[in-house]
Order: structure tokens, then sequence, then C-alpha cells
């Protein structure tokens, strides 16, 4: 079983709406997928509330219990779970990225969330887990995103080549609960997710590759 997190530290960067993108993604690619919402605000929760065809399991936790949920789903077979976490904390990420094998830091291309996104850049390295920045919410034009892709790389941190735009389609798509490649599945958004998606199951395939070749050494 995966582990694959969405964290960062700043809200409104659009975690949920990746990590539910990602899931049914996942769960069209043949995937036994579960989301873990470690927010107490449970968007992701009411997403799956709300959504009607194809259900897919959505768990609002707290984070002490996150070993136990993750050895449950382990246990029944899952094949990939995304843990869905809260802005701010910083207790909550630690938790979350211990056990993950991956993790992605959406960060929209402002200084302000810039900021916010170098503590969880700094976060992650602490504890030394794989991990990239995505840029979401990205403008069609403006030279803050020139800015935001060349301050990523200058941190030293992996830069997912796929961005996610500004586009009607997500938002649209959250209210159904849906997600855009369902919605949309013509769209240009649902042509970034489908990206987003493969880039992902790359990372994790190649952390798995990793720890087989540590293991036989």
């Amino acid at each position: 079983m995966k582990v694959l997190s969405i964290i960062t530290q700043k809200g409104g960067a659009g975690k949920t709406t990746i990590a539910t993108a990602l899931a049914v993604a996942a769960q069209k690619d043949g995937k036994e997928v579960a989301i873990l919402d470690l927010d107490d605000q449970a968007t992701a929760c009411f997403w799956g509330d709300v959504r009607q065809d194809n259900p897919l399991p959505v768990k609002d936790i707290k984070a002490v219990r996150l070993p136990h949920v993750l050895e449950a789903l382990k246990e029944a077979g899952c094949d990939l779970v995304i843990l869905d976490c809260p802005a701010v904390h910083r207790d909550i990420a630690m938790d979350a990225a211990s056990p993950s094998d991956f993790v992605l830091i959406p960060t929209r291309a402002d200084v302000f969330d810039f900021r916010s996104m170098r503590q969880t850049v700094d976060l992650m390295k602490s504890v030394e887990q794989p991990c990239a920045v995505v840029l979401n919410f990205v403008p069609p034009v403006g030279q803050e995103v020139a800015d935001a892709r060349e301050g990523v790389k200058s941190l030293g941190i992996a830069l997912c080549p796929v961005e996610l735009h500004q586009r009607k389609a997500y938002a649209r798509a959250q209210q159904q609960g849906l997600t855009a490649q369902e919605a949309e599945p013509s769209s240009l958004a649902a042509s970034e997710i489908a990206g987003l998606y493969a880039y992902t199951r790359m990372q994790l395939e190649e952390e798995s590759t990793h720890v087989a070749i540590a293991s036989s050494a």
C-alpha cells in the first residue's frame, strides 16, 4: 500500500481539489483508494457526501488515529491512501509526512503562498521525505509564475512538471462531488489532472524500487 500526502502550511492552496482528483484518477486506474481527511473543516468529507456515482471512501479522522487507520486499510487491501492535511498545523503535517511514500506541496505563485510553501519544504526536509512542489491556480500570464518556478528550484526541491491552472472546471466539479476529469473529461483541467496523476504514480513507483534495491543490498 502506498501513502500520498497533500501538505502545505497555507490555506486555499487547493489541497482537497488535488486530493480528490488524484483519488478518482487512481480509482479509474484500477486501484483501491481511500482519502483520509485530517482537516477539521472536513472539505473532502463534504465532497464525498454529495458524491453519488462511483463512491469513494473518505474518512474524517484525527491525526492520533492515523497509524491505526492506515494499518486497517492495508489489511483491507487498499492500494493507495491519500492524506488531505490541514493548513498551519505543523504537528499534523509531521504526523502525515512520517508514513508517506511521497508528498505533494501545492502552492499558488504569489509571495505569501511561496513563503508558506518554504516552511513546508523545510519541514519535509527535516523528516527526509520525498516530495515535490506543484504550482496550482496558475494564471494565464504574469511574471510571478516564472519567478515561482525559479524560486522552487532555488530551494533544492523537485518542481512537478505539471501545473494546474486557474480553471472554472475544478470548482464546478467539486460542488457536485465530482472531479474535473469526470465532469468535463475533454477539458484542459482533465488533461492536467491526468498528467499530475501520471507524475505522482511514477514517484510512488520509484520509491518502491528504491526500497526494493535497499532491501537486497
